[in-house]
């Protein structure tokens, strides 16, 4: 896809989302997504590799929730695989800070490459498992928003995300449309872990018949310092 065409696409479809991209801003999505292509040939990034898929199902996907994170907000992204949805929001918004938190290393080092690539300031992506992670120093409880896109069902995904969350601050999981029994089956684990369902959303993305679910937990209590417990233990054994 050339660059005018792909522009033009994701600032028409980012406008719809009440999102106003300046050109610096396409184009830095543009080499995002040349970057992508480029490295998916060597390793497995994403099986979506066409332009216009890229463009609705990762980008635009990720900037549905840039209305419900505060400007200087600091961001924890959990699991974010190519970078989403952290990456895109960083894009929009030079205020945010970024911790972009994966446990492959291949993924980081394509992050790295993109960071230092788009220039980016504040952002940085680290090589580690969330349960190891949230032991450092500073982080436990060290993020306004804790963000992640389809990880893990919402009781296992909640018990990586929400020891990061300060008191006062939100959870944003992106869902696939049907979550209910998800949601069902996370209720204990939404109030063991100190947190509260404040709304769930239905997005359609732009130009497309794509539905997703935004699911906003706000901490309101801290969390148990058991959690989240050793690696494998939240997926074998679910808090529910």
């Amino acid at each position: 896809m050339e660059k005018e065409v792909f522009v033009k696409q994701i600032t028409e479809r980012a406008k719809k989302l009440e999102i106003i991209l300046e050109d610096k801003q396409a184009e830095d999505f543009y080499q995002y997504m040349l970057l992508l292509i480029e490295w998916n040939k060597k390793m497995n990034l994403t099986a979506i590799i066409e332009p216009e898929e890229i463009i609705v199902k990762h980008f635009i996907d990720s900037l549905t929730i840039y209305p419900y994170i505060e400007k200087g907000n600091n961001i924890l992204d959990v699991g974010t695989g190519a970078g989403f949805p952290g990456v895109p929001i960083k894009l929009v918004q030079d205020s945010f800070k970024v911790t972009l938190l994966d446990s492959l290393n291949k993924r980081i080092c394509f992050l790295q490459e993109v960071i230092q690539r788009l220039k980016l300031k504040d952002i940085q992506a680290i090589h580690g498992r969330a349960e190891e992670f949230v032991k450092l120093s500073n982080q436990r409880e060290n993020y306004e928003i804790v963000i992640s896109r389809a990880v893990a069902k919402l009781n296992v995904l909640l018990e990586y995300m929400l020891p990061f969350v300060k008191i006062g601050g939100k959870c944003i999981c992106m869902k696939a449309l049907e979550v209910e029994e998800e949601l069902e089956e996370a209720k204990k684990a939404i109030e063991i872990l100190g947190g509260k369902i404040e709304r769930i959303d239905t997005i359609t993305l732009p130009e497309s018949q794509i539905k997703r679910k935004i699911i906003i937990i706000k901490k309101v209590e801290r969390t148990p310092m058991i959690y989240p417990r050793k690696a494998g233990m939240p997926t074998k054994t679910p808090i529910c």
